[in-house]
């Protein structure tokens, strides 16, 4: 009898604490993963504080749709690329494929870093956007790790990319100033490098593929209700994200009187306290079965987050508060969805399952970014708001036809 068989029949006050405890290779695969997000990340992080502004240094960089489409090109490629990477790390095995994405990804940086215009801006943000490994790296987290404690890896890996996020807020003015654009591309790129040591130094051997078997039709994943939802969800949250990096720089500057080298003092606090708020809601949702309760009240927020944002935008403290209620909003959503992702996909096809997720989430990027430039410069900033409380609206609703979430191994959820 497997510890999960043990764990499915024991009752949640008789169970041993030693099996809903994390083992140390869960533990050494959630902090090594999370560490390999983080190292991909902090490079493309660095970025979002100064990239609409460094943008307007470039020949044809004082077109703000052209901005956009640099900004988001990274999620368009992202979006090509991640399903086939997913079904690649299915058949070849998760590592192999995503060395071969980071060292993509480097090349990408490269090309940004030495862009002459806007054009080899968007050219090097698309490269970089080929090196889609999020599938196949979240694919590896769900096999090293137990269904017990799988939103427990995925919140690490959340985590992590949340903590690079206010890091790279602090540091990208710093860095700017010293090394510039092209510098911060540099350093990307070798932190991308320093990600595939890190993957096959670090990262514990991944279990014997799952038996083919029988192939589970690619139409029966896309098509499957339950995982179209989420993937509705992923595409729409990025959508609200990578827009509000598109107004929300230059709002600040102007309408809250903060130079960029200070955008900081208001990103910082606001990621960071989201973290200690997010925890409650992800113990709410996973040990005490309020999962519905969690998510829509996650999607909610960013609904009142968008209006406010609209009707209340204005101001220094005005923007600070709804940032910190977003951050809270997608951390929670960012942890909680590919989780479940994993939960509800056949065992041969996660891989496949978490790259369509994935691609929706990449499209996500690229969308936000492109609609968030072509609506700012269109019809001003409040459209780009109104925009995402529709988007925010529409998944609420699809939200409430959810079926009941899957039973996770040893537990009961709504």
């Amino acid at each position: 009898m497997t510890p999960n068989s043990i764990a499915t029949q024991t009752p949640n006050n008789m169970r041993s604490p030693t099996l809903d405890r994390m083992t140390p290779s869960e533990m050494r695969a959630g902090i090594s993963l999370a560490s390999i997000f983080a190292l991909r990340m902090l490079g493309l992080f660095l970025i979002l504080p100064i990239f609409a502004v460094f943008c307007q240094t470039l020949p044809g960089g004082d077109n703000l749709s052209l901005v956009g489409i640099a900004l988001g090109a990274y999620g368009l490629t992202q979006a090509l690329f991640q399903i086939a990477y997913g079904v690649a790390s299915d058949h070849f095995g998760r590592k192999p494929v995503i060395v071969f994405g980071l060292i993509v990804f480097a090349l990408g940086c490269l090309v940004a870093g030495l862009a002459a215009d806007i054009w080899w801006m968007i050219a090097g943000r698309v490269l970089q956007g080929a090196g889609a490994i999020s599938a196949a790296v979240t694919a590896l987290a769900a096999d090293l790790t137990r269904e017990q404690h799988r939103t427990k890896v995925m919140a690490m890996i959340g985590v992590s990319i949340g903590l690079t996020f206010a890091l790279s807020l602090v540091l990208a003015p710093l860095l700017y100033s010293v090394i510039g654009m092209g510098g911060i591309f540099a350093l990307t790129g070798g932190l991308a490098l320093g990600a595939i040591v890190l993957l096959l130094k670090v990262v514990p051997v991944a279990p014997p593929m799952v038996s083919r078997g029988i192939d589970v039709p690619f139409s029966a994943v896309l098509l499957d209700g339950q995982l179209a939802r989420l993937n509705f969800g992923v595409l729409a949250l990025h959508i609200m994200q990578t827009a509000l990096w598109v107004v929300v720089p230059a709002a600040l500057v102007h309408s809250g009187g903060l130079a960029l080298a200070e955008h900081w003092k208001v990103y910082l606090p606001a990621v960071l306290a989201s973290f200690v708020l997010m925890v409650p809601a992800i113990i709410i949702a996973e040990r005490h079965g309020r999962f519905r309760l969690v998510f829509g009240g996650a999607i909610l927020l960013l609904l009142l987050v968008q209006g406010g944002l609209y009707t209340y935008g204005a101001g220094l403290y005005a923007i600070g508060t709804w940032l910190l209620l977003f951050f809270v909003g997608f951390n929670i959503l960012e942890a909680m969805q590919p989780s479940l992702i994993s939960r509800i996909a056949p065992a041969q096809a996660k891989g496949t399952a978490l790259g369509i997720y994935n691609t929706t989430q990449s499209l996500g990027l690229f969308f936000g970014g492109t609609l968030g430039g072509w609506l700012g410069k269109t019809y001003g900033t409040p459209a780009v708001h109104l925009f995402c409380a529709l988007l925010a609206l529409a998944w609420l609703v699809l939200v409430a036809t959810m079926k009941a979430v899957p039973k996770r191994t040893g537990s009961s959820e709504n």
